[in-house]
């Protein structure tokens, strides 16, 4: 029977965002060019991996934000815990205002909600191509596909360690988002967005959604 367990929040000591982490160098650029559309600048480098307050990490169903220009991007999360290395859900939600100033700035600016169902690693590294990221959005009354790809579109998780740490394991009570891809058409300031992680080999999937809640801009 596969392993799963309930993730506890508070075990998270440290968080960590990996950005421009895609695998394929046309689906990269496609992913640059789509903020730099909206006055989002090219990374100095390529992944790049901000430090973000853990308190920003969330389970709750809701999140309030300034004003409405931010959105949620997909991304598979790596925990590592004492009992090893565990796989998540979760949502890099971005003040795209913001990001136009200074990308680390905008990751400050919005919580990052996760999905509270956590699987085991080793248990899917050996299908781990076959594993797919899917989110949400609403569109004419129904709720449309935003974002699909396999994880494989971005780097491996053994990749993505290394590059963070020089080693093969992060530190106890790390939380690590590992990338998203381009979304279908535009970028959507909707107020709700869900998301899933599925493994058609083991026949599961994990989903998480919420709800943004805008506060309002007085300058």
């Amino acid at each position: 029977m596969a392993s799963e367990r309930k993730l506890d929040v508070a075990a998270v000591k440290s968080l960590v965002v990996a950005g421009w982490t895609g695998r394929n160098v046309a689906a990269l650029e496609a992913h640059i060019k789509e903020l730099e559309a909206i006055g989002v600048k090219r990374p100095k480098t390529v992944p790049i991996f901000y430090r973000c307050a853990r308190s920003l990490l969330t389970s709750d169903p809701s999140i309030e934000v300034m004003a409405d220009k931010s959105s949620g991007e997909v991304e598979f999360v790596l925990y590592q815990f004492d009992d090893g290395l565990w796989l998540g859900v979760g949502s890099d939600h971005t003040d795209r205002k913001a990001e136009t100033i200074g990308v680390t700035l905008s990751k400050q600016m919005c919580a990052k909600p996760v999905g509270t169902t956590l699987w085991r690693y080793d248990e899917v590294k050996p299908h781990w191509d076959k594993l797919m990221l899917r989110s949400f959005v609403p569109g004419s009354g129904q709720r449309r596909l935003y974002q699909e790809g396999p994880v494989t579109n971005m780097r491996s998780p053994e990749e993505l360690i290394k590059l963070y740490t020089g080693g093969d394991k992060l530190a106890p009570g790390t939380a690590m988002f590992c990338g998203t891809f381009a979304v279908h058409g535009e970028i959507s300031y909707s107020g709700t967005f869900d998301m899933e992680l599925e493994d058609p080999v083991l026949g599961r999937k994990m989903t998480h959604s919420y709800k943004i809640a805008s506060l309002p801009d007085e300058g």
